[in-house]
């Protein structure tokens, strides 16, 4: 499974998004973020989608599912953080996901370690 997040500005979060890279088990990691936030630090297990977050959400969602094609998101569901961005960027990209098609896995990391909001 591939693990998607979306990175925003709100720094406050990115320990999140960090602590789920750093212990999810996966391959493949992408991370969405907007030109604000390309200094959130990564590791080389990271793909790197930089969007405009300041387009229209159907604007947002086109230019998201053609740079997601491009990266070939090819499993049948991902690992999905919402932990860090608003409820535009949020939903430019589940519809995004959603389109290409793939199912979608909330995943949160806590003191119990990973895991998925079912």
């Amino acid at each position: 499974m591939e693990f998607v997040a979306f990175v925003g500005t709100d720094k406050e979060n990115w320990g999140q998004i960090t602590a789920l890279i750093n212990r999810f088990e996966t391959d493949r990691i992408v991370l969405v973020m907007g030109k604000d936030a390309t200094d959130f630090p990564t590791t080389s297990k990271c793909e790197k989608i930089v969007i405009d977050t300041g387009k229209s959400l159907v604007s947002l969602k086109d230019e998201l599912l053609e740079k997601l094609r491009q990266k070939k998101i090819g499993d049948f569901e991902v690992a999905l953080s919402l932990a860090s961005g608003n409820g535009k960027e949020h939903m430019a990209l589940i519809s995004a996901l959603l389109s290409l098609p793939v199912g979608i896995k909330l995943v949160i990391y806590t003191k119990d370690g990973v895991q998925f909001l079912t």
